[in-house]
């Protein structure tokens, strides 16, 4: 049976937050999920400048390779930028008791991404054939302002998405951002919405139990 919301573990690291030593934690909790002897988990951090592969990354779409440290996340997808000033949310679930569907629980995550920055007065929406979350940038023009890569391991997921509060946006010109080199990449704080961490975290908190019950319907759609 899937637990609820509030069996659900919250955590928010302050400051910067290793990318590898994240990593292996994910890992092992995952493991520990499956096996019944740890909670599921949702984890709230932010990562010194770092650049993370997907399954999917080719290297030419690393355009400035010595710049910031690489690493291979064994997620789905492709170049992707992490550093200060980007809220990731690390969310690990049991899918084996949601439902068995990782297409329901990808755009569960775009809903929940939407809905929170909704809260923040940001109009956000998806993109037909691209993943992530888009609004209309500064200029008007199509920019990105939420990433996602997920990956399934033992029906738990592990890694998730990011949302771009105030980052340096100069930092993804070392990549092309997810394989997408026709858009630019936003934040809020470009926007002109000035939201503090902790006022992007309780928006994210606020549409989690939504988001849980998007797996369930899938579920009844199974």
């Amino acid at each position: 049976m899937a637990a609820p919301a509030n069996e659900i573990e919250w955590r928010v690291s302050p400051g910067l937050t290793d990318y590898a030593e994240a990593l292996a934690e994910m890992e092992a909790r995952a493991a520990a999920i499956r096996e019944g002897t740890a909670s599921e988990l949702v984890w709230l951090l932010e990562h010194p400048p770092v650049i993370t592969g997907g399954t999917s990354a080719t290297e030419s779409e690393l355009l400035e390779p010595g710049r910031f440290p690489v690493h291979r996340a064994g997620r789905g997808g492709r170049y992707t930028y992490h550093g200060p000033g980007q809220r990731v949310g690390y969310v690990l679930l049991d899918l084996e008791a949601r439902g068995r569907d990782v297409r329901c629980y990808v755009a569960s995550l775009e809903d929940w991404m939407i809905g929170a920055l909704g809260r923040l007065g940001v109009e956000a929406r998806k993109a037909p054939g691209r993943i992530g979350i888009w609004v209309d940038g500064p200029d008007g023009r199509e920019a990105k302002i939420g990433a996602i890569g997920v990956r399934v391991r033992r029906w738990v997921t592990l890694h998730g998405f990011a949302l771009n509060l105030e980052p340096d946006l100069t930092h993804f010109d070392a990549i092309v951002p997810c394989g997408i080199a026709e858009y630019p990449v936003t934040s809020l704080a470009a926007l002109q919405r000035n939201s503090s961490r902790e006022t992007l975290d309780a928006a994210l908190r606020e549409g989690f139990p939504q988001f849980l019950q998007s797996l369930t319907r899938g579920i009844i759609r199974a």
